[in-house]
């Protein structure tokens, strides 16, 4: 980019699509306050945007500070009579997506003079994004002609809006689906939590036409991860072996979180060596899941190797660590590596991590460290963190921790059965039955009830 700047600099004439150039250039380079400056000097020259200026602008600055510039840059395609075209005109209900303003969305549209399908299907999308259902779906319903990316379009946008029957009813309307659909429909059930749902959408496909891609079989290899379903993960590796689905660091990673979280870690490790180019998620899931597996040891390992090949940790790899850490009782270990986080990462620690920490402090016995560094986090806690803080109570017998744990609890306006469980458990080892019978009593009359243990086992006799 720098090279093409320069000789952009030295041309000794530069008209409208010279501009254009080195404007998409500074967009694909994400530099947008670059793109910016660039388009104010542009004008100052006396040159004229076209529809194309305009959408690189707009685009560059979807995300950034500076998308309160597209209300300016729609005045000036109302001054050029750009904003009549179907290309600026999507363009512009883009950007007002991004600034959440559903009028200026209509506006754009309605000033489009030849409506063609992409106008209505950026309509449906951005009306979709903003959660304004029932505008998207007056859109669809008058939308002059529909295609699979309309359809698609009405699917993705339910579940993003965590409607997903409704997804489901929409996607069994479409006359045709590709693999697109499929695999929105499919990664919708997943997001949704709906694992058997989503595998059972999967062996549709498989009966239909369709032929799965990379991306789909990541989301069903997730769904086997979601539900546990070894088997059934063992199934779709054999299919991505035998079509030959190409090389992808997405679907080698779902590989190896789905082997990981189906107890095969061997088999996630020997997988995750395979994969020639290993990205920040493909280690972040071969350390979790040798936290998960309660192998500390062989997490710390990976973080090594990772950092030493040049990938530098997140948020998620801290998590994880700090698990490690936790379920392998490396107490001094948690300690520098919560540390390491801000002063040599420059992470600043989130309520996961906290609470990480408090379950460290808790399994180890170090109740007092716990509490402390509680009453010191710069946030309020959540019932994430309480609740490490109330297990580690219970399994130690702390009854003022305990107490502390549970009103904290409280103070969230949320009557959580284990609070009074595990309180009941503490003063019934030290015999004190009379706070025993007022905590029982307190649960009947909230109507609190233990809440029931279950397996994958149980799950899966029940689905069956």
């Amino acid at each position: 980019m720098l090279k093409a700047q320069k000789l952009f600099d030295e041309m000794p004439v530069r008209d409208v699509i010279s501009w254009n150039t080195i404007l998409l250039g500074l967009n694909k380079s994400k530099n947008p306050e670059r793109v910016y400056k660039c388009f104010l000097e542009m004008g100052r020259l006396g040159l004229k945007p076209n529809g194309h200026t305009l959408s690189s602008v707009v685009t560059a600055v979807l995300e950034t500070e500076f998308k309160a510039l597209v209300p300016q840059i729609h005045a000036i395609s109302v001054c050029l009579g750009l904003n009549t075209s179907s290309f600026v005109g999507s363009t512009l209900m883009k950007g007002y997506r991004f600034l959440g303003d559903p009028v200026g969305i209509g506006r754009a549209f309605d000033e489009i003079l030849v409506k063609n399908a992409v106008c209505w299907n950026t309509l449906v999308w951005a009306y979709m994004e903003l959660g304004w259902m029932a505008e998207a779906q007056w859109a669809f319903d008058n939308m002059p002609e529909k295609n699979i990316v309309s359809w698609t379009s009405l699917v993705n946008g339910y579940i993003k809006n965590k409607m997903i029957n409704k997804a489901r009813s929409v996607f069994n309307k479409m006359s045709e689906s590709n693999v697109v659909s499929w695999t929105v429909m499919i990664s919708g059930y997943v997001q949704s939590e709906r694992f058997v749902d989503a595998l059972k959408l999967f062996c549709l496909m498989l009966r239909s036409e369709t032929q799965p891609n990379q991306f789909t079989l990541s989301s069903v290899l997730d769904a086997c991860a979601g539900c546990s379903y070894l088997v059934t993960g063992q199934q779709v590796h054999s299919i991505i072996l035998k079509s030959g689905t190409p090389d992808d660091v997405i679907l080698s990673t779902s590989l190896v979180d789905m082997y990981a979280k189906c107890g095969e870690i061997d088999t996630a490790f020997r997988v995750f060596e395979f994969i020639a180019n290993k990205n920040l998620a493909s280690w972040n899931s071969m350390i979790g899941g040798f936290a998960r597996h309660g192998l500390a040891t062989r997490a710390l390992e990976e973080l090594g190797r990772m950092t030493n090949s040049g990938i530098k940790p997140d948020e998620v790899t801290f998590i994880n660590i700090l698990s490690a850490c936790g379920h392998g009782g490396m107490v001094k270990e948690g300690e520098r590596h919560f540390s390491s986080m801000g002063i040599m990462h420059g992470i600043q620690a989130g309520v996961e991590h906290y609470a990480c920490m408090v379950d460290l402090y808790g399994r180890a016995g170090q109740l007092d460290k716990a509490g402390e560094l509680i009453k010191g986090m710069p946030f309020e806690p959540d019932v994430v963190v309480w609740g490490a803080l109330l297990g580690a109570c219970g399994l130690h017998s702390s009854l003022e921790l305990g107490e502390f744990a549970a009103e904290g609890i409280s103070k969230l306006k949320t009557d959580h059965p284990a609070a009074y469980t595990v309180l009941s458990k503490i003063h019934g080892e030290r015999e004190v039955w009379n706070s025993v019978i007022e905590l029982k009593n307190i649960m009947k009359e909230k109507n609190a009830t233990k809440q029931k243990a279950s397996s994958w086992v149980e799950t899966a006799a029940i689905e069956d």
